[in-house]
């Protein structure tokens, strides 16, 4: 399987470091291959999407071109691609939803704009820098399904999220955030009616560098499948 990485590599970045570990364990649990294809958010384009069997849009925000990882965002949650948000994917995929399903096309982040009139996506109150907490997972979600427990915990290095504010636009709509930590703020989502489209705050792929194959990632690997 080809799996595009859509975002900025950097070696330096522990969570680029452990994407491809986390793809080869799980990849190794299902018994099949999966080939990581790191594509720059500046050379997003839709034939070299249509060419592959799963999105994953990787942590590290600012990117470059935010609004072409937009793009490709909405090509996976149109054409029913699995896709896999982490981190700064996750924050761009409720961008991405809240722009062109809901109409809001002035949502932006306040990290890229700071001026922005709806600033969905908001500095933490407290940075969380490659520290774990604990998320709760809704009763019946498909994430709840996948780790099989309402209570995880994680590993995050993000200083942005969605902002508590806005999270009733969303009520009642396709995109529900499901997981939400211990203040009850929203820290993952899941859309209805696609094979698998999720997006997470925290970063699941650190599960690798402490020999962990995850069961999120995995799950991402079998929709791809």
């Amino acid at each position: 399987m080809k799996i595009a990485l859509v975002g900025d590599y950097d070696a330096s970045v522990v969570a680029h470091q452990a994407i491809p570990q986390a793809l080869a364990a799980s990849a190794l649990a299902l018994a099949t291959e999966a080939e990581p294809l790191w594509i720059h958010s500046s050379e997003v384009d839709q034939t070299a999407l249509a060419a592959v069997d799963a999105l994953w849009c990787v942590p590290l925000s600012p990117y470059a071109a935010a609004e072409a990882v937009i793009t490709a965002i909405r090509f996976a949650r149109e054409t029913g691609l699995p896709f896999l948000g982490t981190c700064a994917g996750y924050q761009h995929a409720v961008l991405e939803y809240a722009r062109n399903v809901l109409g809001f096309t002035h949502a932006d982040s306040s990290e890229d704009n700071p001026e922005t009139s709806m600033p969905l996506i908001t500095a933490l109150s407290c940075r969380l820098s490659a520290q774990t907490d604990t998320v709760y997972l809704q009763a019946g979600s498909r994430l709840a399904q996948i780790y099989q427990t309402h209570r995880i915990v994680e590993e995050y290095n993000c200083g942005y999220g969605v902002n508590p504010d806005y999270v009733a636009v969303f009520a009642g709509t396709g995109l529900h955030f499901c997981a939400q930590d211990g203040n009850g703020d929203p820290r993952a989502f899941e859309l209805d009616d696609h094979g698998f489209f999720i997006g997470t705050a925290f970063q699941p792929e650190r599960s690798a560098l402490h020999g962990i194959t995850h069961p999120l990632i995995t799950a991402f690997l079998m929709a791809a499948m």
